[in-house]
């Protein structure tokens, strides 16, 4: 499955049909009380319908079992018919990756050539090819709390960007401020990037947090940030990155200036090299159904008739 994704362009994708596609419902959560969660995403398009199922479980964290686990049921929306099941973990990955990237595209600065990643998550080596795929990325950072799983991380972003200069971080501060891009992919509660450690020009791109209670910059930060969201409906009901600034009278509402579809069609993009950018994904099942729905058209034009049969009738 992660070799089909690859034939994709994602990115491409999202920005050519993003702005047309049907608007999904929220996410629906149901916590357990020790912090599991599952996760139901539904979509529908003119084409297609579909729905991943995730569970969130942070106790698997190191131990070699992801923590979140999943499916994606593709259905064809004309006749009901099942296509496809697909691994969610790879299509999560892809998406999300692309979603940014898409935001990159629009809002990093053309030169920027720094990435720096926060996170040691599966997310991770996804975010760095995919933001190397529309800036020229030529030297990475990576920090995370746990420097076994960021070396781990590392690794797999070398894998993903051979010849690139691909280092841990050891200081926060210091990898945020270097960074050209910053990319956050973590579930923390406690701000990590600070606003006093931003500088001109750079471009921040939040991946992790899709609660409430989760964030992953502080009330300075946002406040010199122009911030883009991947669906405004999703980030005024789930980014606390967003959410607790606005309770706290820091931003209003009216300081989310588009979303992605809005990023696709130039309405909205960097208007100079020296302000800092902010997007803010939580994640839409919107670009899990695209997404989706490329990989099934990929698969069909290059499966033997009967594997499309047998998938058919899945």
């Amino acid at each position: 499955m992660a070799r089909l994704f690859q034939r994709i362009d994602l990115v491409e994708l999202l920005l050519m049909a993003f702005g047309a596609a049907e608007r999904p419902p929220l996410r629906q959560r149901i916590d357990a009380p020790d912090g599991r969660e599952l996760l139901v995403m539904p979509a529908i398009s003119d084409r297609f319908a579909g729905v991943k199922i995730l569970t969130i479980t942070p106790e698997n964290a190191g131990t070699g079992r992801p923590s979140i686990q999943g499916l994606f049921t593709l259905f064809d929306l004309a006749t009901g018919v099942p296509l496809a099941t697909i691994d969610a973990d790879a299509l999560t990955g892809h998406r999300t990756a692309a979603v940014s990237a898409a935001a990159a595209s629009r809002l990093a600065r053309p030169d920027a050539a720094r990435l720096t990643l926060l996170g040691a998550g599966h997310l991770i080596p996804y975010l760095a090819a995919a933001h190397a795929s529309v800036r020229p990325i030529g030297q990475v950072r990576v920090w995370a709390r746990n420097v076994e799983r960021c070396r781990q991380a590392v690794e797999q972003v070398r894998k993903r960007l051979p010849g690139i200069e691909i280092e841990v971080a050891a200081d926060l501060e210091a990898a945020v401020g270097w960074g050209d891009i910053v990319c956050s992919a973590t579930r923390t509660t406690q701000p990590l990037i600070h606003g006093r450690w931003l500088r001109a020009g750079m471009h921040v791109d939040l991946v992790g947090g899709y609660r409430p209670d989760m964030r992953e910059i502080d009330d300075d930060g946002i406040a010199r940030c122009r911030i883009f969201v991947d669906t405004r409906e999703g980030a005024l009901a789930e980014a606390g990155d967003l959410i607790a600034p606005m309770r706290d009278g820091v931003i209003t509402p009216d300081a989310i200036l588009g979303d992605l579809a809005t990023l696709a069609s130039h309405a909205g993009q960097r208007r100079d090299g020296q302000e800092i950018t902010l997007f803010k994904s939580v994640g839409t099942a919107t670009a899990d159904l695209l997404a989706a729905g490329a990989a099934w058209e990929t698969y069909r034009a290059s499966a033997p008739p009967s594997a499309e049969a047998a998938a058919g009738r899945g």
